[in-house]
């Protein structure tokens, strides 16, 4: 096992069963912290643990099942974490739910239960990590967000709309507890397409399973990502170069994005020739497979990002420059990781079919 730092130290990750949440707890795992799941099924809790015990032995994990619509069951999950591990050092925000489709198709249910879960799931962890933080003046918070906040998505308004809100919702955060002096740092993370399970969950009103809007990068890139944010200064994180580049577009030309969007994002989403995934939907009911933290589309996954090695260079960089002279510079952040290999979990996604 690497060990941190800073530890032992404690996180704790909601939507913590399969895709990005699960990365994350994979990798704070192996870098020496104790890591608390949290998410609805318990079957998906016990599959990850044991996942992360396997890949860092040793390792201390505890995880509690609970929804993030539902506060009161978050915050008896928060203090049955604390109780096992320590007090909470980071909270990482990473459930979220989609619904793909038109927006005439999407019921007024599925659009509330996407909002409910991506954005209010959002709020309600925020609030119950600010409890157990502020009163130690410290610590750290990551919503997981999206690069669609720069320029929504078709056959995503739902999904769009909520990851716009937990945008808003952290810049806000984040200057409130700047102007009342506290060391809580909030940190937005925008990545791009990733490659997780989220496709084949999501609802889809297209008559077929959802697609990425390529390039599409793997889990442990997102992972990396929460991590730097996790142990950095705060702010908003994003992930890529593509996600950079689409920023800046949607700045400069907001109809130019809008129209690139249009084109690439009804073309990307339409089904491979010999397409046969069935989706998993699991918007109202808990899964009791399918938990992994890859999705099937391995062939079309990056795994680097050169803008998140130039973010780890630059503070590697300022950290040496804070050093006292004489000293030797902090370390970046490690390099990419080995690609995982969850086989032997009988979670284990589907492999790419007709790529």
């Amino acid at each position: 096992m690497v060990s941190s730092p800073l530890a032992p130290r404690v996180v704790l990750l909601t939507g913590a069963s399969s895709g990005i949440g699960l990365g994350s707890a994979a990798l704070f795992a192996a870098r020496g912290w104790r890591v608390g799941l949290v998410s609805r099924g318990p079957e998906g809790l016990a599959a990850a643990a044991a996942l992360i015990e396997r890949r860092s032995p040793g390792a201390l994990t505890a995880w509690a099942v609970a929804d993030v619509t539902d506060s009161e069951a978050l915050a008896a999950a928060a203090r049955a974490v604390a109780a096992a591990l320590g007090p909470i050092d980071v909270w990482v925000n990473a459930a979220g739910n989609g619904v793909y489709g038109h927006f005439g198709d999407v019921s007024e249910a599925e659009f509330r239960r996407v909002t409910d879960v991506t954005y209010l799931g959002t709020v309600n962890g925020t609030r119950i990590a600010l409890s157990h933080m502020r009163a130690r003046d410290g610590g750290a918070i990551v919503n997981v967000c999206s690069a669609v906040v720069f320029h929504g998505v078709p056959l995503m308004t739902s999904y769009s709309g909520a990851k716009a809100a937990v945008r808003a919702f952290g810049q806000s955060l984040r200057i409130e507890l700047r102007l009342a002096g506290s060391r809580v740092r909030v940190c937005t993370l925008f990545p791009p397409a990733i490659n997780t399970p989220f496709f084949e969950h999501a609802v889809s009103h297209m008559g077929f399973p959802a697609r990425p809007v390529p390039p599409v990068y793997r889990t442990e890139v997102a992972a990396r990502g929460v991590y730097h944010c996790a142990t950095g200064r705060g702010g908003e994180s994003l992930l890529t170069g593509t996600v950079l580049a689409y920023t800046w577009l949607a700045r400069l030309s907001p109809s130019l994005a809008g129209y690139l969007v249009s084109k690439s994002g009804f073309a990307t989403e339409l089904p491979c020739r010999g397409e046969t995934r069935a989706p998993v939907c699991c918007l109202f009911e808990t899964r009791r497979s399918g938990h992994s933290m890859h999705g099937p589309f391995v062939r079309l996954a990056r795994g680097w990002s050169s803008q998140l090695w130039l973010a780890g260079m630059w503070r590697a960089l300022r950290s040496g420059v804070r050093a006292a002279p004489g000293s030797r510079p902090a370390r970046a952040p490690a390099g990419p990781d080995p690609a995982p290999d969850d086989s032997a979990s009988p979670y284990r996604a589907a492999s790419d079919s007709g790529r």
